[in-house]
């Protein structure tokens, strides 16, 4: 389950100047889009997840105490990792005219 794990976006991207489909292929498409002042206003929604180092290094650890425990460890390991399976989070973002970031801030998912 640790090498499913959602991965981890770079939330780096977002910032003023940054054009909107460098947003879209970081993110994915918005969970919405409005018009406030004539200017468009998209709302990301995402899963904020781990990076490939980190789901890797779990994933080893759980096959590692596996074979420790003769399988024993899959009671503890399977809903430990339903937990920890990310964070929800939401970002507002409003463009200029040519579509760059404008502003942006995070927002209750």
């Amino acid at each position: 389950m640790a090498v499913d794990q959602p991965t981890k976006k770079n939330l780096e991207i977002l910032e003023v100047g940054v054009h909107r489909s460098y947003l879209i292929a970081e993110f994915g498409m918005p969970a919405s889009t409005r018009w406030a002042n004539r200017r468009r206003v998209d709302r990301f929604e995402f899963v904020q997840g781990y990076s490939r180092r980190q789901r890797a290094g779990r994933a080893l650890a759980h096959g590692a105490a596996d074979l420790a425990t003769g399988g024993i460890w899959e009671a503890v390991a399977t809903p430990t990792e339903g937990h920890f399976s990310g964070t929800h989070v939401a970002y507002e973002v409003s463009y200029d005219e040519q579509n760059r970031v404008r502003r942006f801030r995070e927002v209750d998912p």
